[in-house]
């Protein structure tokens, strides 16, 4: 399985990088599946649906199922977050899985940077597995490749390169 993680501080065009690539891999031909990481608690579920209430009354997976997708939740209740590893072995076989966030992981990625970021220390510095930056600012002083954060057809050649995808 080809994996590829977008990762960065908060606000810093993590996940319109990620967008932006699903939409030019998959116009590429590619089969692309994502994880995304989330630091607090989310819900994809509506308070009232079927599927809350069944959640609510106790249940630990519920699927919800039509004729177009179908999704499954999980709830932890007293579970540890399941690793990464975990998760992708969950999936559908794809070409390549884009994983945004998980900064700690041991799978290649790029470090997004933007002036409008929470934090703009660069995390290139004490990850080994960053392999490149895509920033809207120009960086200078890096040994890894820079892309513009908008030019999304060159980080696209760049994650099919560096992860062995050949068209």
């Amino acid at each position: 399985m080809n994996i590829f993680g977008i990762t960065g501080w908060k606000n810093s065009g993590k996940t319109t990088l990620t967008e932006k690539l699903v939409t030019e891999l998959v116009a590429r031909g590619w089969v692309v599946s994502t994880v995304k990481h989330a630091h607090h608690e989310f819900d994809i579920d509506k308070p009232g649906a079927d599927s809350f209430r069944h959640r609510q009354a106790g249940a630990t997976e519920v699927a919800v199922v039509s004729g177009r997708r179908w999704a499954l939740m999980h709830e932890l209740r007293a579970e540890d977050e399941p690793t990464l590893e975990t998760i992708l072995s969950r999936l559908a076989p794809c070409d390549i899985v884009l994983v945004e966030g998980y900064k700690r992981e041991a799978h290649k990625k790029i470090e997004t940077r933007r002036l409008d970021a929470k934090d703009r220390s660069p995390l290139s510095a004490n990850d080994p597995h960053i392999v490149a930056i895509a920033a809207d600012f120009a960086v200078a002083g890096e040994s890894l490749p820079v892309f513009d954060l908008n030019d999304t057809g060159a980080i696209a050649d760049f994650v099919e390169r560096i992860t062995g995808l050949k068209p």
